[in-house]
């Protein structure tokens, strides 16, 4: 069962792929409301698949996860679709914008998606906070690799999500770039009260988040609160070391 607290719970978290590829291997572990996590791990760990299943992008093989009080893994897929659009904010390496759409169009989709009322006011105020209240009608071609991930963070704050999950967010940026979206990222925790789940694999962006989960091999290899980037870069070389039964609990 949940606890009233997690934002986000997975139990026994299993994922084959054609039945021979393990990618998770009984992984339980609890996301607390208004933390910022970094999911850490070598290639292959699972940090990818456990992100995904998470958001209910993808479903898990067997366990349950929890999105607040919804079990994910006991509805359809027309359901977990639905409650990802109302609940759940994306922000990816790749930005995920729309070519065609201006920035302010690219923001305001979610809504749409969603079936709800396109709040432009609102909208504007979260992309003039973001520095990027100038650049409305533009369309991404024209922005930089930090101003187009800002947009993409603006898409994800828009409907005002429980949990907004990152998938290597800044792997594309610049060091100055992956900065800025990285202290935008904290911000939205502990000024605006969201959850953020984010995968990387660089030691420094994972030092912008309250505490580290790390796996290997499917399974997790330990935590770490209140990181440094030297004891993230320290910890992830001695992974092997430090796998944990499955099911343990982070």
């Amino acid at each position: 069962m949940t606890q009233r607290n997690d934002a986000v719970r997975v139990e026994e978290l299993r994922k084959t792929y054609d039945g021979t590829v393990t990618a998770l291997d009984g992984v339980t572990a609890a996301f607390a409301n208004g933390t910022f996590t970094a999911v850490m791990g070598p290639s292959g760990s699972g940090k990818s698949t456990l992100l995904q299943c998470a958001a209910g992008l993808d479903r898990p093989t067997a366990g349950r996860v929890f999105l607040g009080g919804t079990e994910l893994t006991a509805t359809t897929d027309t359901a977990i679709t639905k409650f990802r659009r109302q609940r759940v904010g994306f922000v990816f390496q790749d930005y995920n914008l729309l070519p065609a759409l201006t920035v302010e169009q690219n923001v305001v989709l979610p809504l749409r998606l969603a079936g709800k009322r396109t709040d432009r006011r609102r909208c504007r105020a979260i992309l003039g906070q973001l520095g990027l209240g100038d650049r409305l009608n533009d369309l991404p071609e024209k922005l930089s690799g930090g101003q187009r991930q800002r947009v993409a963070v603006a898409r994800a704050l828009v409907l005002e999500p429980a949990v907004i999950f990152a998938d290597e967010p800044t792997g594309a940026l610049d060091l100055r770039s992956a900065r800025e979206v990285l202290t935008l990222l904290r911000a939205v925790v502990h000024e605006h009260g969201r959850t953020v789940v984010m995968v990387t694999h660089d030691p420094v962006a994972a030092a912008y988040a309250d505490s580290v989960l790390f796996l290997a091999d499917g399974r997790l290899a330990g935590a770490l609160r209140a990181p440094t980037a030297d004891a993230v870069a320290e910890r992830l070389a001695h992974l092997g070391d430090q796998v944990r039964p499955a099911g343990a609990v982070a």
